[in-house]
Parts: C-alpha cells; structure tokens; sequence
C-alpha cells in the first residue's frame, strides 16, 4: 500500500506556472507507475500524464504535452507535475495516482486527495 498527498496548486494568471508535487509513503515506492489526473464538475476524471517506475519513459495528454512535465525522485518518494503555460481550460482538481503500469485510464491503485488549481483569465 501506498499513501498519496498532493500540495503545490492554488491561483495563477493564464500563462503563469505552478509546480504540484505528489509524496508518498508506503512500501517500494519505486515500484509504481505515477500519474497525474484532473477533474473538474461535472466532467470524468481526466489523464493528464504519468511516468514509469525509473522515470525514462513519460506519457501525456495531447492538451497539456509540451507544456507540463512529469518527474519523479525515487528517493525521496516524491513526483512533480510542473505547469508552464497555464490555460484557464487547465482549472481542475488535480490527483495523483499509484499503480503497476501507465495507462491513460483512471485505472490506478492508489490516489491521493487532489489539490485544486485555478487559472484565471
């Protein structure tokens, strides 16, 4: 099992930046997949990126690629999302997630409790 806390978001301009970080505590942290979903009323969660176990290999949504990144430091059980470019459509509750491959579904092990992010015009 593994435990997953989200902190970084709050309140930007359209074109500004934010950086989330997910820390997790639990066992062989290492081991899991990471990924980065949003949510907004109203709408299903949506895949906004993931990173495999050793961080080589990164996936992302169409609408976010090239301007959020994905990144992990294994030991320090932490993994980023860092946000340029910021769009008010970007306004969500972000969650992250723990599991055993990246998929694009919302098909993951463990979340944490979501931090929101608002992007104003």
């Amino acid at each position: 099992q593994v435990q997953l806390t989200e902190s970084g978001g709050g309140l930007v301009q359209a074109g500004g930046s934010l950086r989330l970080s997910c820390a997790a505590s639990g066992r062989s942290f290492g081991s899991y997949t990471l990924a980065w979903f949003r949510q907004t009323p109203g709408k299903e969660r949506e895949f906004v990126g993931a990173i495999s176990r050793i961080g080589g290999i990164t996936d992302y949504a169409d609408s976010v690629k090239g301007r959020f990144t994905v990144s992990r430091d294994n030991p320090k059980n932490m993994m980023y999302l860092q946000m340029n470019s910021l769009k008010p459509e970007d306004t969500a509750v972000y969650y992250c997630a723990a599991g055993s491959r990246v998929v694009r579904s919302d098909n993951y092990d463990y979340w944490g409790q979501g931090t929101q992010v608002t992007v104003s015009s």
